[in-house]
């Protein structure tokens, strides 16, 4: 490695624990809502019971262990500390894969993956498929440092995490992510070619193909149908952060129930939670990660400077072709299900392309063995 990439745990002083716990303590809570269910966001007695929890029974020290159990490293990139978990692979010839998160989620979506694609082996699988793991949390984000100007948009950590790759030595290599970690593995599909061999997308960010709108399938309507539902109804988050991040950032970064409100509203929408006619975001992904994830934010005062991404890149999305090859996995309650003929228009080879019968926008989390299946199969053909 690099002399400039050094050692990394996580250790939160339990002065910052007591802190949260005393403004919890405090909350002023809202009038409960006049529509039933999610209708209007998070509903009181949900958001109460989870605050009670997180005050009162939910260990951080746990998850910190946890993530401290992974090596993790701190390197400066373009003027800003980048927080990388790196599991190397004792399978000999596996593949380096640099794996992306986006908002509201952070390494924690990983954490039920990264030993499994790292040790097949012990996970009941083939060395055969063994990775390198890079895990990075996005600038302003986590651990990672704050960017002090404007200009890190996605396209830009793009290629930072083509610099962090060749830190590490890796001269060929592979790429994942989805939301945001989509739109940057696809940039590295654009700027970094010499070196990324491939990616994987579960949320490929593709025009639909107006040629096909006189002649959709059912998947594709659907698609359209749950498109024009997210822009009415499900938006209004991305709007604000991506004109006035600053602004929405004093509430979060002072409130802890704002922060864990703001983003469990999300997992509820975007994943895979019924069961026996019940929507909950506690069906999909349990409590203690729930949290863990919340903590990622509260704790390191990302609200501002995470939303901001939004102000970086959302307003001006790259939809230049994609020649690399390309593969992608289409989980059923994600926020935007491509048809394997429009992603084909951007990806001119698409070496890999799935539709599952389960799982939401945080599929590494909601349905791990999926996941770490379908990247084995999208990148055994590049190995």
């Amino acid at each position: 490695m690099s002399p400039t990439i050094t050692p990394f745990n996580a250790s939160i002083p339990e002065s910052n624990l007591q802190d949260l716990r005393d403004r919890l303590a405090r909350t002023r809570w809202p009038g409960r809502e006049t529509a039933g269910g999610w209708d209007q966001g998070v509903p009181l007695d949900y958001a109460q019971d989870l605050a009670a929890y997180w005050a009162q029974d939910y260990d951080w020290r746990r998850w910190e262990k946890k993530l401290n159990g992974w090596p993790q490293y701190m390197t400066d990139i373009d003027g800003i500390d980048i927080h990388f978990i790196h599991r190397r692979s004792p399978c000999e010839n596996a593949l380096p894969l640099i794996i992306s998160h986006g908002w509201p989620g952070s390494v924690v979506e990983f954490n039920r993956v990264i030993d499994a694609l790292a040790d097949p082996v012990s996970a009941g699988g083939s060395a055969e498929d063994a990775f390198h793991v890079v895990t990075p949390s996005l600038p302003g984000y986590g651990f990672s440092g704050k960017p002090a100007r404007p200009g890190t948009s996605a396209e830009v950590i793009g290629r930072m995490w083509g610099k962090l790759m060749a830190r590490l030595g890796y001269d060929r290599y592979v790429a994942q992510g989805g939301d945001w970690g989509a739109i940057i593995t696809q940039s590295m599909g654009i700027t970094e070619t010499q070196h990324c061999a491939g990616i994987h997308l579960t949320m490929p960010i593709v025009a639909p193909d107006p040629d096909t709108m006189d002649n959709l399938t059912e998947r594709e309507q659907s698609a359209l149908d749950r498109m024009n539902d997210y822009s009415q109804h499900d938006s209004g988050y991305s709007k604000i952060q991506s004109t006035r991040p600053q602004t929405i950032g004093y509430g979060l970064a002072d409130s802890p129930v704002g922060q864990m409100t703001w983003i469990i509203d999300k997992f509820f929408s975007w994943t895979d939670c019924e069961k026996n006619g019940e929507f909950h975001p506690e069906n999909a992904i349990t409590r203690d990660e729930l949290l863990d994830n919340v903590m990622m934010y509260w704790l390191n005062n990302c609200a501002a400077c995470s939303a901001r991404l939004y102000w970086e890149s959302f307003n001006t999305p790259n939809l230049d072709p994609i020649a690399i090859p390309a593969g992608a996995s289409i989980f059923p309650r994600e926020i935007f299900r491509t048809s394997r003929r429009w992603a084909e228009k951007r990806f001119s080879n698409l070496i890999y392309f799935n539709e599952l019968d389960r799982g939401g926008h945080f599929a590494s989390l909601e349905q791990p063995e999926t996941f770490v299946k379908e990247l084995r199969d999208c990148f055994r053909v590049l190995r």
